[in-house]
């Protein structure tokens, strides 16, 4: 039987999807079942991060969730600045090499097609820590960043 394990994901975005497109994007730390980012700090960091890299164009992040040892999170990237495979290479690379995160190598990405898709997958990331059972709404979560509050991290940046 043939094996079809992936040595890499292309994460390339063909042509014909437009610039902008929402995709849903998984982030994993190197040691799973290990609290590496929901840390106020840490959380800190990786949501001054995003914002750096918002307000400079590269990406534009509308929701994202931190979890003990991955994250999610909703964005559209500026691919006629860079691909999207730079984009997040170089954000996990400057988080490792200046903060100690350590990542899985690459990540997971999938294009969100439609509104409903999007509606699907925003409700997926924001219940993913009742789901683990680390809160009882997602309300209490505060490793959860919508889009009004990246762009205050973004006015508080300067």
């Amino acid at each position: 039987m043939p094996d079809f394990n992936r040595k890499y994901l292309p994460h390339d975005v063909p042509d014909w999807v437009e610039d902008g497109s929402t995709f849903f994007i998984t982030v994993c730390c190197q040691t799973p079942a290990v609290n590496q980012l929901c840390h106020l700090d840490k959380g800190r960091l990786l949501l001054e991060s995003i914002a750096i890299r918002q307000k400079r164009g590269i990406w534009s992040v509308s929701l994202l969730t931190l979890m003990p040892d991955h994250l999610h999170a909703l964005m559209s990237f500026n691919t006629r600045l860079q691909p999207m495979r730079k984009s997040m290479k170089d954000w996990k690379r400057y988080l490792a090499r200046t903060h100690k995160f350590h990542w899985q190598d690459d990540f997971f990405d999938h294009r969100l097609r439609d509104a409903n898709a999007e509606r699907e997958k925003a409700a997926y990331t924001r219940n993913n820590p009742v789901r683990a059972k680390l809160c009882e709404s997602p309300d209490q979560w505060l490793y959860t960043w919508d889009a009004a509050a990246i762009e205050q991290a973004i006015l508080d940046l300067g």
